[in-house]
């Protein structure tokens, strides 16, 4: 299967800027990546360029046409160029300007135009002017005349929560112009004789927002001084729009506040976190404010005229430690360290619930058959049972002393759950239906991480630390069936979907496969070498020779069964084909060097006698970030896994699942979920092909009015814009016929093509009367069994019903990712039909009034 970066989830915001585009899309970095959500559609997509480190600074044209990124370590990205522009750039004290790229396709390197030195202190914020011949650092916005666009007065805000409004007069009635200076950056003649400096006010601190005022013909003169009366916080966040003469100010305490200029009139003060508010901005018609909490994860826009929310998203602010697809794919559940669980919408990537009830770290999650319950694990020692619904938990499992779970268990038909204990060892059994524990397993020695049900019987598989995999008959009781010893840890355990094997990973990094039935091993997969890869900052050695973490933690197995990922403490997932028991592919799953573990080569420079250079704290003060160390204690800044000063998160995979349809998978990692697709674009996999299978032999089928063998000759060249060619050519009323006389090894491929028009195509009804026939199929390979009254199966089924019934296992897959995209379809016609059932009520009401 040939996946690719889709999506991320999880991270809505991890700091940086964010900025809403003249066409009403909100652009904001998380992490080395960049979150594109579009506020009208609430779609949320995040870009595949990554940068090198974290994302600090953004930029985006007027026209909202590319976009700049600069991340931790001063590298920019420049991404979709359409037009020439120049860019200020601000680094410590120095003010930069490039000029970037134009419309032609050649080769523009940036080019530095000029470099200005004339600030004490470093620049933190710039703002052009109107006609962009002028700017302000530090801070600073310029104010105009409503009636005369002209500059006439520039605001200035400092961190000691002050505003301060400047006036020019002079002889000119223009802007004061910048001094002249020649290529060794010393004032010419003219500019010493009109440049002066005075100093009109220094903040508290020293980091007052204009320090110096350069006057050219004319004087600044300092209008008045406004405090924001926010007692005991800092600013830390602030945005000034031009055309309604606004400020937005955030401060340390999650309370901001909007102010109409010059007055200084509050319009609103309201608090909508606990954490620091670290971005503050307007879009391009004033009317949203966007607001960010880069520790909180949190993503707000609000629309302060009606005062109510256009975007409100918060991602998990810890780690994410499991994740679970439902039954077709249509939603992904959530688990982290933060005790919550999410339920997020893949077509949007938007969440729509979350669910905290539970009192320590979630560790699993399972979404039942009946796609409208989810289970969660923790180990606050409950298991809780959530009503997708209503929204609630309806069901919480508990046992008679406090245990904490760190796996979970369901049978097919979802009336027994089962959960293994970090502490005790030991495999608890609930019943769905009465809510109560039914029996105890006991017999392993070590914590029971892994936990799984057979796909067709009551067999359950649980995997220890003790070195053994256990095979359990959950509903007699009888203790272990069988026992399958291992010479490491072993760390989780994995079904195949045909039930004939089951796989394990141990903790010298080996795969093990064994046959449940006989009992023997059938195959060893070695993955030191292929997991290994990204030296910590701690390691005295390079990555390839350290045996430290090489082992993978966590198995999913593809709907198919053809292949397995795996993964683990590294950047890398491996891919393996079952049959061949060979590395298919590794994926990485990021370039972020502001993490650890991701080069493969360090530097000898940074490691000294007393360790790694990035982990020595050179602070000499005892605060952090303004709070003295006893306070640290108190708010779990001691905890075990808190990393102080330049400490690093160490990148790792923690959970991986594979959708039912088997077109995507996520990745619960360092950075947040990752979301992998397959690839849509064109890849030619030619199926029994000769001679005589051509692109030109279909378009002749099609000329000489034969849609059948023009489909089949498509089919069996497996390129997508030939078989929805044909999917189109045939006549409403000879689907049916049609539909039978596809052979059987081509009917996967038809259910892809039609899978994918669904979410694409216009034209629904004529897409609906092939699925129409393909219905027919999904409920006999769901049921598994022959159906007595095949007369009620359309053509198709009536011509492929042995063959489906024996591989209904291959076709499954292609089913639910059918099933899938109707039900995004019916549920959005009945969003539309409720609203106008009501709209037309309200019509005859009013013509009966009247």
């Amino acid at each position: 299967m040939n996946y690719r970066f889709q999506n991320l989830l999880g991270a809505p915001y991890r700091g940086g800027n964010a900025i809403i585009t003249p066409n009403t899309q909100l652009v904001s970095p998380v992490g080395n990546r960049v979150s594109i959500t579009d506020l009208v559609k609430s779609q949320t997509i995040t870009l595949p360029v990554q940068s090198s480190s974290n994302i600090r600074r953004l930029a985006v044209s007027p026209g909202g046409n590319f976009l700049l990124t600069v991340d931790e370590n001063n590298r920019c990205h420049f991404i979709n160029i359409s037009r020439r522009v120049f860019i200020a750039v601000g680094t410590g004290k120095l003010v930069q300007l490039w000029q970037s790229p134009g419309f032609k396709k050649e080769f523009f390197a940036f080019e530095l135009v000029r470099t200005l030195a004339d600030c004490e202190d470093a620049v933190t914020a710039l703002d052009w002017s109107l006609d962009y011949k002028y700017y302000a650092v530090v801070g600073c916005f310029f104010g105009y005349d409503k009636k005369t666009n002209n500059v006439d007065k520039v605001y200035t805000i400092a961190r000691d929560d002050c505003i301060f409004s400047w006036s020019y007069s002079g002889n000119d009635a223009t802007l004061p112009g910048t001094p002249k200076r020649d290529a060794e950056g010393n004032l010419d003649d003219r500019s010493k004789s009109n440049l002066k400096k005075r100093k009109d006010f220094d903040g508290k601190d020293g980091n007052m927002s204009v320090k110096e005022v350069y006057l050219h013909n004319g004087t600044w003169e300092l209008l008045r001084k406004d405090g924001f009366m926010q007692s005991q916080t800092k600013l830390t966040a602030f945005d000034y729009h031009r055309l309604l003469d606004m400020v937005v100010v955030g401060f340390s305490n999650g309370v901001f506040g909007l102010y109409q200029m010059p007055d200084f009139v509050c319009i609103h003060l309201l608090s909508i976190s606990g954490e620091k508010i670290t971005i503050a901005v307007f879009n391009e018609t004033g009317n949203w404010l966007t607001f960010g909490c880069a520790k909180l994860g949190q993503l707000l826009v609000w629309e302060w005229q009606s005062e109510s929310y256009i975007l409100k998203q918060q991602g998990h602010y810890f780690d994410v430690n499991c994740l679970a697809f439902s039954p077709y794919s249509q939603l992904l559940a959530t688990g982290a360290d933060d005790n919550k669980v999410k339920v997020w919408i893949l077509s949007s990537s938007f969440f729509f619930v979350t669910f905290s009830e539970q009192t320590n770290a979630v560790t699993a999650l399972h979404f039942m058959a009946n796609n409208h319950c989810l289970l969660s694990a923790s180990l606050d020692g409950t298991v809780h049972a959530w009503d997708l619904f209503r929204y609630r938990n309806f069901r919480t499992f508990t046992t008679p002393s406090s245990r904490q779970f760190v796996s979970l268990a369901a049978d097919q038909s979802g009336e027994v759950i089962c959960a293994g204990t970090l502490d005790s060892f030991e495999i608890f059994v609930c019943s769905m239906k009465i809510g109560c524990l039914l029996d105890v397993l006991s017999g392993h020695e070590g914590p029971v991480h892994g936990l799984v049900f057979s796909p067709s019987n009551a067999v359950l598989a649980s995997s220890s630390w003790d070195k053994t995999v256990h095979l359990w008959d959950a509903f007699e009781g009888k203790g272990a069936v069988e026992t399958f010893s291992h010479t490491h840890d072993v760390l989780t355990v994995v079904y195949r979907p045909d039930r004939r094997q089951f796989a394990c990973s141990t903790l010298d990094g080996q795969i093990h496969s064994w046959d449940p039935i006989d009992g023997l091993l059938m195959y060893t997969i070695e993955g030191c070498r292929d997991i290994a890869g990204g030296g910590l900052m701690t390691y005295r050695r390079s990555a390839a020779n350290s045996t430290a973490g090489k082992c993978f933690t966590t198995l999913c197995s593809s709907a198919d069964g053809s292949y397995i990922l795996a993964g683990g403490s590294s950047k890398y997932i491996c891919m393996y084909d079952i049959a061949d028991q060979v590395l298919l592919r590794r994926f990485q799953i990021t370039h972020n060097l502001s993490l650890d573990g991701v080069l493969d080569f360090l530097n000898s420079k940074k490691m000294t006698g007393a360790g790694p250079l990035d982990l020595i704290d050179d602070d000499d003060t005892d605060t952090e970030e303004g709070v003295d160390k006893q306070v640290q204690g108190k708010l779990g800044y001691d905890l075990p896994g808190f990393m102080p000063n330049h400490g690093r998160p160490i990148v790792r995979t923690k959970y991986l699942r594979i959708a039912p349809t088997g077109r995507s998978f996520s990745v619960a990692t360092t950075e947040g979920v990752l979301v992998y697709s397959v690839d849509e674009s064109f890849i030619l996999d030619p199926t029994n092909l000769d001679i005589d299978v051509t692109p030109e032999a279909v378009d002749e089928a099609l000329n000489e009015d034969q849609p059948n063998r023009a489909l089949i000759l498509s089919l069996r060249l497996n390129e997508d814009s030939l078989i929805k060619k044909c999917i189109f050519a045939v006549n409403p009323l000879d689907i049916p016929a049609i539909a039978s006389s596809v052979p059987y090894r081509y009917l996967q491929r038809l259910i892809e093509a039609l899978a994918y028009l669904l979410e694409s195509c216009p034209h629904l009804e004529f897409i609906l009367r092939w699925c129409q026939v393909l219905s027919w199929i999904f409920n006999f390979c769901k049921s598994e069994l022959l159906l007595v009254s095949i007369s009620n199966l359309q053509e198709l089924c009536k011509a492929h019903g042995n063959s489906i019934q024996q591989n209904s296992r291959n076709l499954l897959p292609y089913l639910k990712s059918l099933h899938k995209a109707i039900t995004r379809i019916h549920q959005d016609l009945a969003d539309t039909c409720s609203s106008n059932e009501y709209l037309l009520r309200y019509l005859c009401s009013a013509s009966n009034k009247k």
